[in-house]
């Protein structure tokens, strides 16, 4: 992810049980209006992947094409789950593996799109978010279900610092790599679960599902309508139980959250979340928690977690290279900032510390 390895379907029962244990909290971003039982037209199914639980909620569709859409979505998620894992065998890993001899190798399609999606978002971010720290990653221990709760030398971060691994290290020629930095390991945690999610609303558009969300552990992306009416997005409070705020959504839209309370553990009474700034090898600060709306999660995935990197007051700059309209970031001292397009929508149902609005720049010409 600039963020954490996402554990496989089974992993440690410690593990899956945290999982199930933040339910209540995941479901907050789907609020769905209608009472205990789920209307006819309401089909809902939860799978495993991506070290998440993944609902789908489809609305307007027999019973017969929910099905088939719920088992053709486990199959794809089945897929991107083990092919994009970055810490045991399988595509991911021997793409890394490869990497780190500095020859060229084959690489495999599926990778390859990934990394051309991921330089681009890296590059219009400015490197703060950047796939290629996975070794930072795992010397914070945040490749593992349980990382082990203590800092890692500071020698040792600043070498990898010093290393300097980025997206455009990697070099590809008609489907030839090389990678120009042995320090590169690809990380896809913090936009694959939005790339993954595209990629599952597109297969349900292709079956003829037009009413629908795909709600990644609070992380979403909705089309359509709920019986006509707008979805409605529960944004969680990154310091106490419940929503800090609630926004619809109806068309095509995507909104998606990076927290320091995801992944985390407390050392010496400090917190350490799995957010790492790739310019200083230590968790990012200045910021609790950021939300994006996009139209697509690719990219909403990956603006979530550069602008937690950016940190209060400096994300705005960030969000317009992105082409990020609508964003909401909370402070370390759990003021909200946010963009003009998102405080036109968005409705407060617990007071922040403070509010202010702040117009991201513009961009300049395109790069």
């Amino acid at each position: 992810m600039t963020g954490a390895a996402r554990p496989r379907p089974g992993a440690a029962s410690a593990g899956r049980r945290r999982i199930l244990g933040r339910c209540a909290l995941a479901a907050l971003a789907l609020m769905l209006t209608a009472g205990c039982e789920a209307p006819p037209q309401l089909h809902q199914r939860q799978l495993y992947t991506f070290g998440t639980l993944v609902e789908v909620s489809l609305w307007g569709v027999e019973a017969g094409l929910a099905e088939r859409a719920f088992e053709a979505l486990a199959g794809e998620f089945d897929y991107m789950n083990e092919a994009w894992h970055a810490w045991r065998p399988g595509t991911l890993g021997t793409f890394n593996e490869r990497c780190a001899t500095g020859e060229p190798f084959a690489g495999d399609p599926g990778v390859l799109e990934l990394v051309r999606l991921g330089t681009a978002l890296s590059e219009r971010s400015s490197g703060l978010f950047n796939p290629a720290i996975g070794r930072l990653v795992a010397l914070w221990g945040f490749h593992a279900d349980l990382p082990e709760p203590r800092a890692p030398p500071a020698a040792a971060i600043a070498e990898l610092v010093a290393a300097a691994p980025a997206m455009t290290d990697i070099h590809i020629d008609d489907g030839t790599v090389r990678c120009a930095n042995t320090a590169v390991r690809l990380d896809f945690g913090a936009f694959a679960k939005g790339y993954g999610v595209d990629r599952a609303m597109e297969r349900l558009r292709a079956l003829g599902i037009d009413n629908a969300v795909i709600n990644a552990g609070g992380d979403l992306r909705a089309i359509g309508r709920r019986d006509g009416r707008p979805w409605r997005i529960g944004v969680r409070h990154p310091r106490a139980p419940g929503a800090l705020a609630r926004l619809e959504v109806a068309g095509d839209e995507s909104v998606f959250t990076s927290g320091d309370y995801e992944r985390h553990f407390e050392w010496q009474d400090t917190r350490y979340h799995h957010i790492i700034d790739p310019r200083t090898g230590w968790p990012s600060r200045g910021a609790t928690a950021a939300t994006v709306v996009h139209a697509d999660a690719t990219t909403a995935d990956a603006a979530a977690t550069a602008l937690m990197v950016a940190g209060a007051g400096a994300w705005p700059a960030v969000a317009a290279r992105l082409g990020v309209t609508e964003a909401l970031v909370i402070t370390a001292d759990l003021a909200a900032e946010m963009t003009p397009a998102m405080e036109r929508r968005l409705k407060f149902v617990a007071e922040p510390a403070a509010v202010r609005v702040l117009a991201p720049p513009d961009p300049g010409p395109a790069r």
